[in-house]
């Protein structure tokens, strides 16, 4: 066997093995449309939150007065959350039909899992932050801990994953540095990453 044959062999099974160790059926569109949520959610968000106000301010106090605004904001996040995971879940399970992949199996409940983990953890924190009153926080917080997410589950999924995780993280580390733009860097993090992503996700794997 010549020397280019056992390479090309060689390449077949590292393939073989990276697709049978590596949930590959996520979808660019879904990433996109998640961004477009976010933004959507972001634009809510800011008119609850800045109403008559005339934009951002450099302060640690987000202008929340009301119970009500904290249940309608927790609404709008619950809403972007549940649009994308139902997009990435839909895209993922037609993405995989179409190339003949298993949608559920060892690699994706492992992926699930350590993403899962990291996430429901900065949930509870999340949610511990605001029944404290810790509203300036909260932003970078879920930025952060969704870009541990992203880094964890990088290593069962596509490796591209991490870039996006890293991002997020120093997004959200700055965004610490700067309180009062929580929710800009949110929509950043969130919303433009994700287009950008999506959209080199779609480029590179989709097509």
């Amino acid at each position: 066997m010549e020397e280019k044959e056992i390479q090309d062999e060689l390449a077949s099974i590292r393939n073989l093995m990276e697709r049978s160790s590596k949930f590959i059926s996520l979808s660019g569109i879904s990433g996109i449309l998640a961004g477009i949520y976010a933004l959507i959610g972001a634009a809510f968000a800011y008119n609850m939150l800045y109403n008559g106000i005339g934009g951002y301010t450099f302060d640690v106090h987000y202008p929340i007065i009301k119970d009500l605004e904290i249940v309608s904001l927790l609404g709008v996040a619950v809403i972007v959350l549940l649009a994308s995971v139902s997009t990435c879940i839909i895209l993922s399970v037609i993405k995989a039909k179409k190339k003949g992949q298993p949608i559920w199996g060892k690699t994706s409940r492992t992926l699930l899992f350590n993403t899962v983990v990291p996430l429901a953890t900065g949930g509870l924190f999340i949610f511990i932050l605001l029944t404290r009153g810790y509203f300036g926080i909260v932003a970078p917080t879920s930025l952060i801990f969704y870009g541990l997410a992203l880094v964890n589950a990088s290593n069962f999924t596509y490796s591209d994953v991490r870039y996006l995780g890293v991002l997020e993280i120093l997004l959200g580390l700055t965004a610490a540095c700067l309180p009062g733009y929580g929710l800009l860097f949110w929509a950043i993090g969130f919303g433009v990453l994700h287009i950008v992503y999506g959209s080199v996700m779609y480029f590179k794997y989709d097509r």
